[in-house]
């Protein structure tokens, strides 16, 4: 029986094309700087996103937490969404290990935050309060339904933050997923931030790492911070090739997974027992909900699906994430749409 994963982007594997790089490619000591391949990923990767510089590191987490502790002194304060991926899965890493104060403003359903919010945020400079540092969003955001923010609205947070002397970090863990949606080229999405960080190991494919990337001055503050955090890996170049291949071919193919969503949203909306959340998907991730009639909770329902082959993941007691990736074809889908059938039917 073929396993269809839903759970997360982040199930995909490498494909042939890259483990073929990962076989062949050039290494050397990337603590020294030596290893061509990063080394050439990190330009690859700055150059898609319009920056100056790029530093390999293993995950998303370890980007947003090197980004953050290089902007941020200890006891500054980073403001943030409340359903940021960074304030609720990183482990409280900015606190644990940097001593940032997080200030945390409710999200809007489309991702967003209000400029007025962020602005009545931000710190008078006096010694009763932690200093206001940096502005933090997040594109495409994951608990907001995958939307993608617009070039225009992130424009408008990186006027006001730099208005006030703070910078702006982007979690651009699925921004070319964004990019995808809002038909620009990722480095328009991420001009207006001082850094931003993407994912190498989701919608792209590749099997470990993300990008880090900004100004040179940055980057080099950066990478001392990867160091502190035992970040600092050797013949990552086997790694890198991996990534680099999934800039060159798996980008301009994110539209597929998006349409895809498209189809198996329309296809569950027509199974009674489900509700989708309003507008979903607006990118690769479908979210839904089990009718107040099902009597079937969420373990159930998971366990039944998983008879039929697909699994799906948990976004609340009676909500489902259900997120589409390269793995996942036309015969996929419609072995989904089946499977929640015969489970809410049958």
């Amino acid at each position: 029986m073929q396993i269809v994963d839903l759970r997360s982007d982040t199930v995909t594997w490498p494909t042939e094309a890259m483990r073929q790089a990962m076989a062949l490619a050039q290494v050397g000591d990337d603590v020294y700087g030596e290893d061509p391949t990063v080394n050439r990923l990190q330009e690859l990767g700055a150059a898609m996103l319009g920056k100056e510089a790029g530093l390999f590191v293993a995950s998303g987490t370890m980007g947003n937490l090197v980004a953050m502790l290089a902007h941020c002194g200890r006891g500054d304060e980073v403001i943030l969404g409340n359903k940021a991926h960074t304030f609720l899965y990183e482990a409280g890493g900015i606190s644990a290990l940097g001593g940032l104060h997080s200030c945390q403003l409710i999200n809007q359903p489309d991702g967003t935050l209000i400029l007025d919010d962020i602005r009545s945020a931000i710190r008078p400079n006096e010694s009763h309060h932690p200093v206001s540092r940096l502005v933090s969003l997040e594109n495409t955001h994951n608990r907001c339904g995958g939307v993608s923010l617009s070039a225009e609205y992130t424009r408008a947070v990186g006027d006001l933050a730099k208005e006030h002397g703070l910078l702006l970090h982007l979690d651009g863990a699925r921004i070319f997923n964004a990019a995808a949606d809002q038909r620009v080229p990722a480095r328009v999405l991420a001009e207006p931030a001082d850094s931003v960080t993407f994912c190498l190991s989701k919608g792209l494919c590749a099997p470990v790492g993300s990008v880090l990337c900004g100004s040179k001055a940055f980057i080099q503050r950066a990478h001392r911070i990867r160091k502190q955090l035992g970040g600092g890996m050797r013949q990552a170049g086997i790694l890198a090739a991996a990534g680099i291949v999934a800039l060159e071919t798996m980008v301009d193919r994110l539209a597929e997974d998006h349409a895809r969503a498209q189809r198996l949203a329309k296809g569950l909306a027509e199974i009674p027992g489900l509700e989708l959340d309003p507008g979903t998907p607006f990118t690769n991730m479908i979210f839904t909900g089990l009718a107040e009639n099902v009597q079937l909770d969420t373990r159930d329902i998971i366990q039944r699906l998983a008879e039929y082959g697909v699994r799906v993941g948990v976004a609340g007691k009676r909500r489902f994430r259900l997120v589409l990736h390269y793995w996942i074809d036309d015969a996929g889908v419609q072995q989904v749409l089946q499977a929640f059938q015969q489970v809410l039917q049958g």
